[in-house]
């Protein structure tokens, strides 16, 4: 299992990176993906909406299910990888690689309360 120890991660399986200019790039972990199977359909948020955390803001299809995708952070989303709903087999190939949204963050701190890689593995049981 391909749990990356520079990011920080949520119990309903996002991955979150902080980035340089104080945004955060959300994705998918790459437990979820493959847990969800071939992914068929990616919905992503508006760019300007705002999130509270635990707030549903995106979705992923598979030819099994479909899942929400959550905030992790409250604040309001800058960018959306256009990508990835043309694509999104792209978050099958490299969960790490499709992110699906930015947020800027209305309280940076609270990145710091995120899983960390172990503390997500013990979450998953691997």
């Amino acid at each position: 299992m391909n749990i990356p120890a520079h990011l920080r991660y949520t119990s309903s399986h996002e991955w979150l990176r902080r980035e340089s200019d104080g945004t955060v790039t959300v994705g998918i972990t790459d437990h979820a993906q493959g847990a969800l199977g071939d992914l068929v359909f990616v919905e992503l948020p508006a760019v300007g909406r705002k999130v509270a955390a635990g707030e549903a803001c995106a979705v992923v299809e598979s030819v099994k299910a479909a899942s929400d995708v959550y905030a992790p952070l409250a604040g309001e989303v800058v960018a959306a990888n256009e990508a990835v709903p043309a694509a999104p087999e792209a978050v099958n190939q490299d969960a790490y690689a499709a992110w699906l949204f930015r947020i800027r963050p209305t309280d940076p701190a609270a990145m710091d309360a995120m899983l960390d890689a172990r503390g997500y593995q013990a979450v998953i049981g691997d």
